[in-house]
């Protein structure tokens, strides 16, 4: 089993642990989510820090695909299958999960096998820490999952930049051209404008460009790392507070960063 997050040290007995602050981060496919979430995790320094200790941890929504059949694998493996509709997450899971990590507690998520398109026997341990990233492309989608949020950020990226990144990114995983673009417009494209595009309007933030947008990247990694409350802790509340604001200006912005 794998592990991420904080992990408890030296065999004591597990302590409480303050809740974390749950992000979500979506976007079309290929937009460009992990790699924003990995840029903020390196502007906050814990993309050095050793898996078990680190205070922020990122989580991807592709783990929690529904285990298929033996007829919708058959189709997955020709690129027939719908990944991108609601109805191929497994939401109950999902949402189970995320609880769980939200009331500070050590959980299991599942690991995907994108090449076999499979739900693998072994789990990831994630261990407390302050603030986890949840990305995915229907993160948002479902109301019981967006509402457990404390900020939410939409990637947006231009479709033609997504469908490259999509095409080169398949090909590593042996899939034919041909393939890809036919999954692409047969259910990919569609399902982004049923599905993703609609919840960008629940978005706090919106990231045009994703991770080469530097200066939002900047403004999502902002903290206090020696909050009063909680000494040692990442402070993410006064973003969450200049986010959701009905105005701000980068002045406020500026005025929360140490």
């Amino acid at each position: 089993m794998a592990s991420a997050g904080s992990s408890l040290g030296g065999g004591e007995a597990e302590r409480p642990h303050p809740r974390p602050f749950l992000i979500g981060v979506s976007g079309g496919t290929a937009s460009g989510k992990s790699t924003v979430c990995e840029k903020i995790m390196e502007l906050l320094g814990q993309n050095e820090v050793d898996h078990h200790q680190r205070k922020l941890i990122i989580l991807s929504q592709d783990r929690f695909y529904k285990v298929l059949t033996a007829e919708q694998k058959a189709k997955a493996l020709k690129g027939q299958y719908n990944f991108d509709h609601p109805g191929a997450f497994d939401n109950d899971l999902m949402h189970t999960t995320l609880k769980n990590i939200v009331e500070g507690k050590t959980v299991e998520v599942p690991t995907y096998d994108f090449v076999t398109h499979s739900r693998l026997a072994e789990t990831t341990v994630v261990y407390p820490a302050d603030v986890v990233l949840f990305e995915g492309i229907l993160v948002f989608y479902n109301q019981d999952i967006r509402d457990m949020f404390h900020l939410r950020l939409f990637v947006d990226t231009d479709s033609d930049v997504r469908l490259s990144r999509r095409v080169l990114r398949d090909m590593k995983r042996g899939r034919d051209l041909e393939q890809i673009l036919t999954q692409y417009t047969t259910f990919v494209k569609p399902a982004f404008e049923e599905f993703c595009l609609p919840t960008k309007k629940y978005a706090d933030v919106i990231i045009p460009r994703g991770v080469d947008n530097m200066g939002v990247c900047s403004f999502c990694s902002c903290y206090k790392p020696h909050c009063a409350a909680h000494p040692g802790h990442f402070e993410w509340r006064h973003l969450q507070v200049a986010a959701r604001g009905d105005e701000w200006a980068w002045s406020d912005i500026q005025a929360i960063v140490p």
